[in-house]
């Protein structure tokens, strides 16, 4: 076992686990952050996404030593202490149904928000296609965004 440093969700964590520990389990077994969830575990489905350095990757396929002095942020950490604007859109917007994919959309759709906060509903598909959902068949997700960037443009 080794000690690892590495800033979780705005938070410095020293975490003990073996190098090649994925950072998916350290993150729910070790942290408690239970979020992002196992999907397939082969980086193909999305549900794990976290952003490493601000940018969305599959917490399954990397390894905890390759996280070493990097910021995390997992889904707990776009929610804060309250829902992520998105995160409220989502619910009201019936883009979250039965919840396996939804942590790792959030993730990846506030990585492409916080680039871009005024997105085309063609970058908004891009930013998803890693992330396979089952129940929503997109639309509702798609209106979502729609709906949030309407919103923050009706305000600006």
């Amino acid at each position: 076992m080794t000690t690892w440093n590495v800033r979780v969700n705005g938070r410095e964590v020293s975490v003990e686990a073996p190098p090649m520990a994925r950072v998916l389990d350290v993150l729910r077994e070790s942290l408690g952050l239970t979020g992002s969830k196992e999907g397939c575990g082969e980086g193909e489905c999305g549900s794990c996404t976290v952003l490493l350095d601000g940018r969305p990757t599959c917490a399954c396929l990397v390894p905890i030593f390759q996280v070493e002095g990097r910021e995390l942020c997992t889904v707990e950490g776009v929610a804060g202490t309250e829902l992520d604007p998105l995160q409220r859109v989502m619910i009201e917007a019936g883009g979250v149904q039965c919840g396996a994919c939804t942590p790792g959309i959030v993730v990846s759709l506030r990585a492409l928000l916080d680039r871009d906060p005024r997105p085309t509903r063609a970058a908004v598909r891009e930013s998803i296609a890693g992330n396979l959902c089952r129940c929503t068949g997109y639309e509702r997700i798609l209106r979502a965004v729609e709906e949030l960037v309407g919103s923050e443009e009706a305000d600006a």
